[in-house]
Order: C-alpha cells, then sequence, then structure tokens
C-alpha cells in the first residue's frame, strides 16, 4: 500500500491510483516529503494524521488539483497529467469537506452535475446520464429527496447528496476530504458505512482514529508530511504510535471481529 507496507503488489490490470514519493511545497515549507501510496482496488484506505500533516494536500495531489513538486502521481501506471483533466473526472470522484452554493438547486441538479465530465458542452442528457443520476440517488437513499431545495438539507444531507452526485460520475476511484467534519455521530455512522460498501476504490482524509478502525481497510498515518506507519489498523493504531504521532496517551483493545481494534484516550502523553 505504501513504501515498506508488506502487501502483495495488485495485478496490473487491476492497477489503479498511485503516488509515487511524491513532495509539495508551499511557501517555501515543505507540506508532502517523500510520500508514497498504493491503494489496494477496491478497499477503503484512511488517511490519518494530525492538523497539517499534510493529508488534504495528498488528496488534491493525487487528484491533479495540486501538481507534485517532485515525484509523481499515476492512474493505471500512467502520469496523471498525460490522462487531461476530462479523463480524470470520468474516473475520479472528489467529495470535499463542505459545499454550498448561491444558486437555487434541489437535490436532482446537484447530482446531474456528476455527469457533466460524461457530456459534450451544451449538448442534452442522454438515457445513460439519467440512469447513473437514478442509480446514485437510490444507492443513497435520496430518490425521494430528489426535489428538495439544498439549502433546506443538514449537513449530513449535504454530505450524502455531495457522495450522490461523485457516484453519478461513475468513478473507479473515490477521494473525500474529512466527509464526517461537523456531523452528528448517527450522520458519520451512516455516510461512513455507505462509503465502505461502494464498489470502488476509496481514499479518505479523517481525524477520528476509531471511525478509522471501524471502516477503513487499511491506514496511511501522516506526520509532518511523512508515512509514519501504514498498514491495517489493527497493525498501524498501536498505543505508542499514538503517543508518538498524536502525543497522546491511549488503550487499545485487542481487535475483535473483523480485526477492528478500539480506542480509549486517556490524556496527552507525558511531556508533550
Amino acid at each position: 500500500m505504501t513504501a515498506g507496507a508488506e502487501q502483495k503488489a495488485a495485478p496490473a490490470e487491476l492497477s489503479t491510483l498511485a503516488a509515487d514519493r511524491v513532495s509539495r511545497t508551499a511557501d517555501g515549507r515543505l507540506i508532502l516529503d517523500g510520500v508514497s501510496l498504493i491503494p489496494r482496488p477496491g478497499s477503503v484506505t484512511g488517511l490519518l494524521g494530525p492538523n497539517g500533516s499534510g493529508k488534504s494536500t495528498l488528496l488534491r495531489l493525487l487528484s491533479g488539483v495540486l501538481a507534485p513538486a517532485s515525484g509523481v502521481v499515476t492512474l493505471d501506471e500512467r502520469p496523471l497529467p498525460d490522462w487531461g483533466r476530462r479523463a480524470v473526472a470520468r474516473r475520479m470522484a472528489v467529495v470535499e469537506q463542505q459545499a454550498d452554493t448561491l444558486v437555487e438547486l434541489t437535490v436532482l441538479d446537484v447530482v446531474r452535475l456528476g455527469r457533466i465530465p460524461h457530456r459534450r458542452a451544451w449538448t442534452p442528457a442522454t438515457a445513460a446520464d439519467e440512469q447513473a443520476v437514478r442509480t446514485a440517488l437510490e444507492r443513497t437513499g435520496l430518490t425521494d429527496r430528489s426535489d428538495q431545495p439544498w439549502r433546506t438539507l443538514s449537513g449530513g444531507e449535504r454530505q450524502r447528496v455531495q457522495i450522490a452526485r461523485a457516484l453519478a460520475q461513475e468513478p473507479r476511484e473515490l477521494l473525500l476530504d474529512e466527509p464526517t467534519n461537523h456531523l452528528d455521530i448517527q450522520h458519520q455512522l451512516d455516510l461512513l458505512s455507505l462509503v465502505a460498501e461502494l464498489p470502488v476504490t476509496t481514499l479518505v482524509a479523517l481525524h477520528d482514529l476509531n471511525l478509522a478502525a471501524m471502516y477503513c481497510d487499511q491506514v496511511v498515518v501522516l506526520r509532518k508530511g511523512q508515512v509514519a506507519a501504514a498498514g491495517t489498523p489493527a497493525a498501524t493504531l498501536t498505543e505508542s504510535l499514538i503517543a508518538d504521532v498524536y502525543g497522546v496517551r491511549a488503550t487499545v483493545t485487542r481487535p475483535g471481529p473483523g480485526d477492528r481494534p478500539h480506542i480509549r484516550f486517556l490524556g496527552t502523553a507525558a511531556g508533550k
């Protein structure tokens, strides 16, 4: 999954999105420093780390919004810039932390935006476009809300609509930047349960380690722009790593069913 992680390489025909020793600077400061990442196709990979560790920057490099200062991001073993923005948008969908608009849109209007990469300018929607939108609404449980105005939705409902919009793109890769921020517990669990069931390769930046342990197949922990650890939640989210990376004392239960550990926080680590 990442440099140094013990995992068999995915077959070439399943190879999707990868980062090879990517770095990025901003205002003369190194934000990412030689990060490598190869998500297993069809899995959910959590990007973890304290504020400022580089999670959002890494997602922007993977989506092509930002270019690395060094290293390369590839899609099916081709450098991402070789694909072109439209081709990337047909393959990859991105859900930001928050989305808003002053335009009067309905849920259906927002989800239909996901079909833009598949259509020529000024051409009407095709039957395939409408089917993709219907499927996205059904999968996210929003069919009955399609005519509801966007501005009347709660934060959790808006995030679900954004995922529906992303699914309407029919992506093979889905990138989510802290999608559970500002959501209550029920909406956090509902949203991540939905994400975990999607038949796509997913990378999601998260703050909550227990949510990552519950829903991610693998995690990559970033610290000051570098990979501090990577692997399954059970193997990676140890008491020593949490103390070292987050400066927090914690107890980690032995993994239960599904190899999912639980973390109990005890306070700040001594000397941190």
